[in-house]
């Protein structure tokens, strides 16, 4: 009698946690898809019942197991007839049910925090996102300044670059001509030492002119005086 009364009390109890659990995320889906920022009605007060109920079964069950224990005790003890195949199938059918109302609460009680657990997580989510799409519309015109002063940083340092990169190219081609320069001077004065006979025939080609150049001279001199004097005689 203790059992089947027990039993009957769990009945109840998973009927009622059960309805619980399903209202509980009917709720939840109810309010994400009407709002987001809307509260959930009584969510505080079925988590209490939650917890209530879960400590309510979870005291049921102790009971229905201590007295499934005593019955088997019973059943072990002297003066009772081992072979009594009516009263193991009872004690059997009480463990199964205690084993089926222990599944279905665990069950029912793992869904149940999941539920809250995901809810919990996506609620994180969308008050974050809120949060943000309230600051967005503040920030928006200060995010498009610092974006603009960027691009135009940006623009600077390239500018900044090709100017470098041209001064870099004039350096290197004044420095490839004063290397040309360098090495036809080299040239000139490894020909000049190689060929002296060369450079004195130069020298002397430039005396003889200058030497021509004097006599040339003289000479008008010369024909001018004698033509003044016999003009004059």
């Amino acid at each position: 009698k203790q059992a089947r009364q027990l039993e009957n009390e769990l009945d109840l109890k998973l009927v009622s946690f059960s309805k619980l659990c399903t209202s509980y995320s009917s709720s939840r889906d109810g309010r994400r898809d009407s709002s987001d920022t809307t509260p959930l009605l009584n969510g505080s007060s079925q988590d209490r019942m939650f917890e209530t109920m879960a400590v309510e079964i979870e005291q049921l069950l102790g009971k229905l197991t201590g007295v499934n224990d005593k019955m088997a005790e019973y059943t072990n003890s002297a003066g009772v007839p081992s072979l009594n195949a009516a009263l193991m199938h009872t004690l059997q059918r009480h463990r199964d049910i205690l084993q089926d109302y222990t599944h279905e609460f665990h069950k029912t009680k793992a869904n149940f925090l999941a539920i809250r657990e995901r809810e919990n997580l996506l609620g994180s989510v969308r008050k974050d996102i809120e949060s943000y799409k309230s600051g967005s519309g503040v920030n928006n015109r200060r995010t498009e300044l610092f974006l603009k002063e960027h691009e135009h940083l940006r623009n600077s340092d390239r500018l900044i670059e090709e100017t470098i990169s041209i001064a870099m190219a004039t350096k290197e081609n004044m420095t490839s001509q004063r290397g040309m320069l360098k090495s036809i001077q080299s040239k000139m004065n490894t020909l000049a030492n190689r060929f002296p006979a060369v450079n004195s025939l130069i020298q002397r080609i430039n005396l003889r002119k200058r030497r021509d150049s004097l006599i040339l001279g003289s000479i008008i001199g010369i024909c001018t005086i004698l033509l003044l004097l016999y003009a004059f005689h």
